[in-house]
C-alpha cells in the first residue's frame, strides 16, 4: 500500500555516538531521546513521541518494536555513515519509522522519517478535528465496528486488536460473509477516554455499523452503552469485565472478575506463603468492582485485606502506593492497574525492591503490556485469564500461524485482550448466519445461550449472557505469560 513519508528533524551539538547513546534513556532531552526501551537492539519494544511534521508540542505516541540498529562512528565530526534505528509499529496505525543520526556542523542532525498510510492519515485527521473516513452513504457491505484504544494508556493492550479483528473479518468473508454480503471493518479510537469513545461510537454508527465490538476499558464501554441506549445498535464487550452491562442489545464476553479471583486466590497464597492482600489499582469502575469482589472472595480462603489504594488513570509516579504496600506487610498485591499504568507500576515495584516482600496478581496483565514491564521486573508477577499466547492447543497453534503469516514476526504478541476480539467477531458471525440477516436484536438473541469452540477452548453463554470458560493462572517470564500449577 502506498504511504506518505513524513519527516521531522533537530540538531544537537553532541557527537553522533553520544546522541545515539541517549536514545531510550528517557532523559527529557527531546522527542527522540524521550523514547522508552530497555535496550536498543532488534526485537526490543519501544515507545516514543514523534511530531510527524508538526510542532513538538503536538506529538503522537508510537508503540512498536526495533527491527534494525546500526551504530554510528565513534569519531566526533566523522563524515561517514551515522547511526540508524528502524522501528515497525502497530499503534496508533501500522507503519515504519526510520531514525538517522548523522554528523553535521560539528554536531549531529537527528532525522525521523515516518510512513503514514491511509489508516494513519485518517487517524491524524480525526485527532486534529478534521472529517475523515467513511461517511453514512449507503453501501453494499455489512459493516461491523471496532472501538479500540489505539492511543492513550490503553494502547499497550490494544496493540494487536485491529489485526485480530481484520483476521476474523477475512475468515468471515472467505466463508461468504453475511447472506453473501462482504463484512467491512470500521475502526474507532477512544484514546483511552470515555468521552472520546462516545464520539467515536457515534461516528461508527453514522458509518453504518449496526454492531460495535467495544474493546476498551469498562469505563468507555459503559459510557458508550449509555449514549447508545436509544438506538438499535448491538454492543459486544470482548474483554474481561465486571458484568452489569448486559441487556437485549448488550453482550459481555471475556473473563468475569469474580471467576478470575476464584481461580487464582488459593494458588497465589500457596506461592507467596502468606494470606495478606493489598488492593491497588486505577480509579475507575473495573478496579473498584474487582476490589469489591476481592473483599467478598478473599475471606472465604482465610485471607485478609491489609490495605487499599487507588491512583488516577495516567499516573506515572506510584511512590505513595508502593510505600503503603511496603508498610502494610502484604504478601500479595492485587493490581488492577491497566495498560501503561500497569507497566509503570510493576517497573517501579521492582525498582523499589517490593518483589522481595510480596508477589503480584494482575488480572488484566497481558502479553503486550508485559513486554513494557520488561524482563527484569517480570519475576513475581502473575495473571489469570482464559487465553495466553503460549496456550498449548491445536486451535491456538493454527491461529498463531495465521497471525504471524499475515502480520510478520515483529507484530505484537497475542493476548486474551486481543484474541478475544477475534473470537467475538466469530461469535457475532455465527449468530448472524443462523438468523440469516444483519439484524442486531436477532443476532443478540441468537448468541445466547450458545456454545462455541474457539482457539482458547470451549466457551459457553447462558440465557443471561454469563460466560463459562477455562481459566489459567499464569506466571510472567521473559518470554511471556506461562500457565502454571501452583
Amino acid at each position: 500500500m502506498a504511504a506518505l513519508l513524513l519527516p521531522a528533524e533537530e540538531w544537537t551539538d553532541a557527537s553522533p555516538a553520544a546522541t545515539f547513546g541517549l536514545f531510550g534513556a528517557g532523559t527529557g532531552a527531546g522527542w527522540v531521546f524521550d523514547a522508552v526501551c530497555d535496550r536498543v537492539a532488534a526485537g526490543a519494544v519501544v515507545r516514543m513521541g514523534a511530531p510527524l511534521g508538526g510542532p513538538v508540542s503536538d506529538m503522537v505516541e508510537i508503540i512498536g518494536r526495533i527491527t534494525e540498529v546500526r551504530l554510528p562512528s565513534p569519531t566526533r565530526g566523522h563524515a561517514g555513515p551515522g547511526g540508524r534505528i528502524e522501528i515497525v509499529h502497530d499503534q496508533p496505525w501500522r507503519g515504519r519509522i526510520k531514525l538517522r543520526f548523522d554528523a553535521d556542523r560539528g554536531g549531529t542532525r537527528v532525522r525521523l522519517f515516518a510512513e503514514l498510510d491511509e489508516a494513519g492519515l485518517e487517524w491524524l485527521m480525526r485527532r486534529r478535528g478534521l472529517p475523515a473516513g467513511r461517511g453514512s452513504a449507503p453501501n453494499p457491505n455489512a459493516r461491523i465496528g471496532l472501538l479500540n484504544s489505539k492511543s492513550g494508556l490503553g494502547s499497550m493492550f490494544g496493540a494487536a486488536s485491529d489485526h485480530m479483528a481484520m483476521l476474523a473479518v477475512e475468515e468471515i468473508n472467505a466463508e461468504g460473509g453475511v447472506r453473501g454480503r462482504p463484512v467491512e471493518l470500521v475502526v474507532g479510537d477512544d484514546a483511552s477516554d470515555p468521552a472520546v469513545g462516545v464520539a467515536e461510537a457515534w461516528r461508527l454508527v453514522r458509518a453504518g455499523c449496526r454492531t460495535i465490538l467495544v474493546a476498551t476499558t469498562s469505563a468507555t464501554y459503559f459510557a458508550v452503552s449509555r449514549a447508545l441506549a436509544g438506538t438499535e445498535v448491538l454492543l459486544i464487550q470482548p474483554h474481561m469485565n465486571e458484568g452489569g452491562g448486559t441487556g437485549p442489545l448488550r453482550v459481555q464476553l471475556g473473563e468475569h472478575h469474580e471467576d478470575q479471583l476464584a481461580a487464582a486466590v488459593r494458588p497465589l497464597m500457596r506461592a507467596a506463603g502468606g494470606k495478606r492482600w493489598f488492593l491497588a489499582g486505577n480509579d475507575y469502575c473495573w478496579p473498584r468492582s474487582t476490589h469489591a469482589a476481592a473483599r467478598r472472595i478473599l475471606p472465604r480462603s482465610g485471607a485478609r485485606v491489609v490495605g487499599e489504594r487507588y491512583a488516577a488513570l495516567g499516573t506515572r509516579d506510584f511512590t505513595q502506593v508502593i510505600d503503603a504496600v511496603t508498610a502494610s506487610g502484604a504478601d500479595i498485591v492485587l493490581s488492577t492497574f491497566v495498560g501503561a499504568d500497569a507497566a509503570a507500576f510493576e517497573r517501579q515495584c521492582h525498582a523499589a525492591g517490593l518483589r522481595e516482600q510480596c508477589l503480584t496478581l494482575a488480572p488484566a496483565m497481558d502479553e503486550s503490556t508485559l513486554e513494557h514491564v520488561g524482563a527484569a521486573a517480570a519475576p513475581g508477577l502473575y495473571a489469570v485469564s482464559g487465553y495466553v499466547e503460549q496456550l498449548a492447543s491445536p486451535g491456538n497453534a493454527v491461529l498463531l500461524h495465521r497471525y504471524r503469516e499475515a502480520y510478520g514476526r515483529w507484530a505484537p504478541p497475542l493476548s486474551t485482550l486481543s484474541e478475544s476480539v477475534f473470537e467475538a467477531a466469530h461469535i457475532w458471525w455465527s449468530a448472524a448466519r443462523r438468523v440469516g440477516a444483519d439484524e442486531p436484536r436477532l443476532i443478540a438473541e441468537a448468541m445466547r445461550p450458545g456454545r462455541f469452540q474457539l482457539p482458547r477452548g470451549t466457551v459457553t453463554l447462558d440465557d443471561g449472557g454469563r460466560v463459562t470458560q477455562d481459566l489459567f493462572v499464569t506466571e510472567a517470564t521473559a518470554t511471556g505469560l506461562r500457565p502454571v500449577s501452583l
